[in-house]
């Protein structure tokens, strides 16, 4: 699903060209799967919390993402893309290591589910910060969609609990890791896309990854990993780490190239109904107001995505 690595696969100015129904079609059935793949990671999160710190949680599943990448960096060797060093390390920062942290701090104090609908603030930052900083043209019906889907969002945010108005403040960190995904988006959007997907990502990681194992070093993580009765909740960091940070943004990232940042970023309207239907498997209550919040979210992909 990726472009193949050759010698010149670094210098190529465009993506893969595809007829345009059959990269709506790739970009659809990729959009599903990396909603799958990361409406899991809320429930990962929430069980790995129960042996590791949220620190650890964050910056532990970033560094696996890095070792998930090292083999194929290895043999990227003097063709990784250096001359895109800022963009890399931004899109490493505010797409990835930052919001794993801000995500694992406040899932040791919210649900899964409720974590996982908060995702649907994402394209609305992603289209303002597209306008606003890099001169995206919006149309009518985009911006209807885009804000029926705040709309939907902050609907579950006051009311997904309980089924009456509550408030909690660990909301507006995830609000915060969803600013830095827009701006990740835009990034990867505007100074990327003429990468190959795999050669984009692992780059990424390779300039963030050493900077979460320094983060982990500061922390106990080698004795909690090796606890009595820690390896569920390791395994569940690894698997948070290499499919759900790793592979899944191969996924995203070819997305981004198929179509546009704002069509990929829609993903975080179907990751909800993912980690709802984890968050019922694993005891967490569902009232009518998640429910309507989803459908109102999910309208707001088909307007966002309407011609």
């Amino acid at each position: 699903m990726t472009k193949p690595f050759t010698e010149n696969s670094l210098s190529a100015s465009e993506p893969v060209d595809h007829p345009p129904s059959k990269r709506r079609f790739w970009a659809w059935l990729l959009l599903i799967l990396v909603a799958l793949i990361w409406g899991t990671s809320f429930i990962l999160i929430k069980h790995s919390l129960a042996v590791f710190s949220p620190m650890q949680v964050g910056t532990g599943r970033i560094f696996l993402a890095f070792v998930f990448f090292l083999p194929y960096l290895l043999i990227l060797g003097k063709q990784f893309p250096a001359n895109r060093w800022l963009p890399l390390l931004g899109s490493g920062l505010l797409g990835y290591l930052i919001p794993a942290i801000l995500f694992a701090t406040a899932g040791a104090h919210l649900n899964s589910s409720l974590a996982g609908t908060l995702n649907a603030l994402s394209p609305l930052f992603t289209f303002l910060i597209g306008i606003m900083l890099f001169g995206k043209r919006p149309r009518l019906v985009q911006i209807g969609g885009i804000l029926l889907g705040f709309a939907g969002s902050v609907f579950l945010v006051f009311f997904s609990a309980t089924g009456s108005f509550s408030y909690n403040g660990y909301a507006f960190l995830i609000v915060l890791a969803t600013l830095c995904y827009g701006f990740n988006i835009n990034i990867v959007s505007r100074y990327l896309t003429d990468l190959p997907a795999l050669v984009s990502t692992a780059s990424t990681f390779a300039m963030v990854g050493p900077l979460a194992l320094l983060g982990l070093a500061t922390t106990d993580f080698p004795t909690r990993a090796f606890s009595t009765g820690s390896t569920p909740s390791l395994l569940m960091l690894v698997t948070l780490g290499m499919v759900g940070s790793g592979f899944a943004t191969i996924l995203f990232n070819r997305i981004i190239q198929l179509t546009s940042g704002v069509f990929a970023s829609t993903v975080t309207y179907l990751i909800p109904v993912v980690a709802v239907l984890w968050g019922l498997l694993d005891g967490e209550p569902l009232h009518w107001p998640q429910v309507a919040g989803m459908g109102i979210c999910l309208l707001g992909v088909y307007l966002i995505n309407k011609k």
